[in-house]
C-alpha cells in the first residue's frame, strides 16, 4: 500500500528530492486562502471545473469520486468504487470525468453531472495521476515517464521522460495541466514539479513543506497530494492525504 512506505525508501526519496539537491529554481508562493477539507479523505486526485471541485480518494474499500463544496468542504455527491479498486488520479474533459486505479490496470469514465459510469479502459502498469491538456490525457504511473493518451481511445500517443538537469525524476503522482505546463506531486515529499510537456524538463519546484505548519498538529496527515488549478484566480488548490485543510496558493515566480 502506498500509504505504508518503508522508512529506508522514504529517507532515500528525501535525499534525492530534497531542496538542496534540486537543479531547477524554487518557485516562491503565498497562501491566498485556507478551506476546510475532509480529514478522512485519502486524496489521490483533485480538479476544479468552473466553480466545482472534484476529488478522487484512495484505499481499497473506501475509494471514491466526490463533488465537493470548496467553501465548506461538504461532500455534495459521491460515487464509491467497488472494494477491489484502489482509486487514484482524476481529470475532467468536457462532460467526462476520468478516474484511474492503482494496480488494477483499469480506468473509469463517468458522466460529470451524474457520476454515471460511461465506459472503462485499460492500461499497462500502475495508474497514479492524470490530467488533460485540451487535446490528450496525460498520465503518470510512478516512474519518470509521462504517457500522453488519445482523448477518445486512451491509446498511448507518446511518452516523455521527466528530468531535472538531465536526471530522471520519479514518483510522479497527481498531475495538473496549468497554462502550458504540467504540475506534478512527487510522492513521499512536499514538492511539486513544474514540467515542460514538450521536453519533460523540470522548469521549477514548489517546496510546500511550510504548509504542514498550518495543519495545527493534525497527527494523521500524510503526504502532500492533490493539485487543482483555478484559472479565474490564477491560483492552485493543494492538499494532502488525510489533511484537514485545503490551501489556495499563488505562485509568485514566473
Amino acid at each position: 500500500m502506498k500509504s505504508a512506505i518503508v522508512l529506508l525508501s522514504f529517507l532515500l526519496i528525501l535525499l534525492i528530492a530534497s531542496s538542496s539537491a534540486l537543479s531547477a529554481p524554487l518557485l516562491a508562493y503565498r497562501i491566498v486562502k485556507t478551506y476546510p477539507h475532509d480529514p478522512s479523505a485519502f486524496t489521490q486526485g483533485l480538479v476544479m471545473d468552473g466553480k466545482t471541485l472534484y476529488e478522487g480518494t484512495g484505499i481499497q474499500g473506501v475509494s471514491s469520486l466526490r463533488r465537493v463544496e470548496l467553501a465548506t468542504g461538504k461532500i455534495l455527491a459521491i460515487r464509491r468504487l467497488e472494494p477491489a479498486y484502489f482509486g487514484e488520479g482524476i481529470a475532467v474533459e468536457g462532460q467526462r470525468i476520468v478516474q484511474l486505479t492503482w494496480q488494477s490496470g483499469k480506468g473509469f469514465v463517468y458522466e460529470k453531472g451524474s457520476f454515471h459510469l460511461l465506459s472503462e479502459f485499460t492500461y499497462s502498469g500502475e495508474g497514479w495521476g492524470i490530467t488533460h491538456d485540451g487535446e490528450s490525457w496525460i498520465m503518470s504511473d510512478g516512474t519518470p515517464t509521462l504517457r500522453f493518451l488519445d482523448a477518445k481511445t486512451f491509446r498511448v500517443l507518446k511518452r516523455v521522460c521527466v528530468t531535472d538537469d538531465g536526471q530522471p525524476v520519479g514518483r510522479l503522482n497527481e498531475l495538473e495541466y496549468v497554462e502550458g505546463a504540467i504540475y506534478a506531486n512527487i510522492w513521499g515529499v512536499d514538492l511539486i514539479a513544474r514540467i515542460s510537456p514538450q521536453t519533460g524538463a523540470v522548469t521549477g519546484w514548489l517546496d510546500l513543506g511550510g504548509l504542514r505548519k498550518q495543519l495545527g498538529g493534525a497527527g494523521r496527515a500524510e503526504v502532500l497530494n492533490g493539485i487543482a488549478w483555478m484559472p479565474s484566480h490564477r491560483t492552485l488548490l493543494v492538499t494532502g492525504k488525510y489533511w484537514p485543510k485545503l490551501f489556495e496558493i499563488k505562485p509568485l515566480t514566473p
